[in-house]
């Protein structure tokens, strides 16, 4: 393995492997309460060394997603959580949870996305699962719309920060950097898909809001809204130095998000709820954000 460690050296390739594994616990592949496979299993699937994958379960530990004692291996004690009142296809005997709903939106014909987030990390990784099922040929949309709404590049968030110092920005140059990172690969998955011709029409538009993230909001094909509050949390942060401090930071991927399902009655409060958060998306996306 002193090849991997030396291929590793001071790379990002902890940061592809932390991805990965965010991705199976959000799609259901590793549930809450199951076991990742073990370090050295992982540094072989990976192609990398056991250091790159402990750092990759550090961060993981740090953000609350897997629990790792000594001789025990790393368990899974957090997944999205969906709290909602609806009954779905995708409702299971576990819950609902947010793979199947994104699955169920994208094997519409034409898929519209509007998105409030503070970074573009857990969209990232559902949108790769639906990716790799259109190159499998499983579902066949022919028009994908994606409008994405940030947070201002330009505003000094209060989270992620360092706990003891408020002016240490590097938190939050680490935060811009996974937003960007994350961002990238989304134009980058969608724009495939064009031209590899899987899908006749991609729209991506990108803009940014001078405003500070306290929820995220996911509204789907104008029918479906999940939506979810950031939790204040503090846990330990390991930057790209490897250095690591104790930070404030928030809950993304982990937040519980309600969801509400726009139906036949206009006055429901289903229909209702719906209808208000695209109004307020729209009017943020028209009236205060700008493009890069």
């Amino acid at each position: 393995m002193d090849g991997h460690q030396s291929a590793d050296g001071g790379g990002r390739e902890f940061q592809r492997v932390s991805d990965e594994l965010r991705a199976r616990m959000t799609d259901g592949t590793y549930a809450r309460g199951s076991f990742l496979p073990s370090q050295r299993d992982l540094a072989e699937e990976f192609g990398v060394s056991r250091d790159t994958i402990q750092r990759a379960l550090r961060e993981l530990a740090s953000e609350g997603w897997i629990e790792s004692r000594q001789g025990s291996g790393s368990r899974v004690i957090k997944t999205q959580r969906i709290q909602s009142s609806t009954p779905k296809a995708s409702r299971t005997r576990r819950g609902m949870t947010l793979g199947p709903l994104i699955s169920e939106a994208f094997e519409q014909p034409e898929v519209t996305l509007d998105v409030y987030t503070l970074t573009s990390e857990s969209l990232d990784a559902h949108i790769r699962l639906q990716a790799e099922r259109i190159h499998g040929g499983v579902i066949k949309p022919q028009r994908i719309a994606l409008r994405m709404l940030l947070p201002d590049r330009a505003l000094v968030l209060p989270y992620p920060r360092a706990k003891d110092d408020k002016d240490d920005l590097r938190p939050l140059q680490r935060l811009h950097a996974i937003t960007q990172r994350h961002t990238d690969s989304l134009r980058g998955l969608l724009k495939d898909l064009k031209t590899e011709k899987l899908v006749n029409d991609i729209d991506v538009q990108i803009r940014y809001a001078p405003l500070i993230p306290t929820f995220k909001l996911y509204l789907l094909n104008g029918v479906e809204v999940l939506h979810g509050m950031y939790e204040v949390i503090e846990r330990q942060m390991e930057l790209d130095s490897g250095e690591v401090v104790t930070a404030l930071d928030v809950l993304g991927l982990g937040a519980t998000l309600t969801h509400q399902l726009k139906d036949a009655d206009a006055e429901s409060s289903g229909s209702i709820f719906v209808d208000s958060m695209q109004v307020w998306f729209n009017s943020v996306w028209d009236r205060l954000a700008v493009s890069e």
